[in-house]
């Protein structure tokens, strides 16, 4: 279950390592971390809490500095928030006294667009989402489910060229989570936009992915990585085949080596 040929890199990541100082000695998150990212690919860091998935996330979305290593988007060293980024998080981070329309709309006021130019966009953005009707609403009025979709039309109402997104699905009930990724498929296929997508699901690993990116901690580190080749698009009737079992095993079977995962009883 080897890697792909790449694609010509949206994302690379050479020997990165981030330490943290702290008063009992410095705490290493991630060590010798190797990624590739290609332009147009899906791509899933899948691995337990507290394996730097986050920390390496807020690298690449240049929050933090690396400690040492290389980090290019695009073909450039970072030195802020690279361009034609968008984030998608696991809280939806709506604010409540906008309606879902004003919302949407943020991105655009803090790069400093003008708002009436991007109104027929987020109206468009906001149908293709399941959301017509709503844009005058507010965000406590709409589900969870509801929310997660004004915040991922938020995140593309600037069209970026590459996607973050770190677990949005993860506190949505399991038949909402479905839905939303046939929907998250479809917005890929549509527009081929380069996603980096953070979840502890195995299952939604591989659905959603061309590769998955497995992470085991102590100290954040790449244990494998695994091209998905399964065809597309891919409904939920695929989790039920043999092709997706292999995959999901090989995935289990890493953790368990790595001391993630017990699946054997004691």
């Amino acid at each position: 279950m080897g890697g792909a040929p790449q694609r010509p890199a949206k994302i690379r990541i050479q020997g990165l390592n981030k330490v943290f100082p702290a008063e009992n000695g410095d705490f290493r998150a991630l060590s010798g971390v190797d990624l590739h990212l290609g332009d147009g690919e899906f791509v899933s860091l899948l691995g337990p809490s507290g394996c730097g998935k986050s920390t390496l996330l807020r690298l690449i979305a240049g929050l933090e500095s690396i400690t040492s290593g290389s980090l290019e988007v695009d073909g450039r060293s970072l030195d802020g928030p690279p361009a034609g980024l968008g984030m998608v998080f696991q809280r939806d981070v709506l604010l409540d006294w906008r309606s879902i329309l004003d919302n949407v709309l943020l991105p655009v006021e803090f790069a400093g667009g003008r708002r009436d130019d991007y109104v027929t966009r987020a109206r468009d953005l906001l149908v293709q989402y399941g959301l017509a009707g709503f844009e005058d609403r507010h965000p406590w009025q709409l589900s969870g489910g509801m929310r997660q979709r004004a915040a991922i039309c938020r995140a593309l109402i600037l069209d970026p060229s590459f996607l973050i997104m770190d677990e949005p699905f993860g506190a949505l009930d399991a038949l909402t989570r479905d839905e939303l990724n046939i929907e998250l498929q479809r917005l890929w296929q549509t527009t081929r936009k380069s996603v980096l997508f953070v979840t502890h699901s195995i299952a939604e690993a591989v659905f959603l992915s061309d590769r998955v990116v497995v992470m085991a901690t102590r100290p954040g580190r790449i244990v494998e990585t695994i091209a998905i080749d399964l065809p597309r698009p891919r409904d939920l009737a695929i989790r039920e085949t043999a092709s997706f079992g292999r995959y999901s095993a090989h995935i289990r079977d890493l953790f368990e080596r790595h001391g993630v995962l017990r699946t054997k009883p004691s």
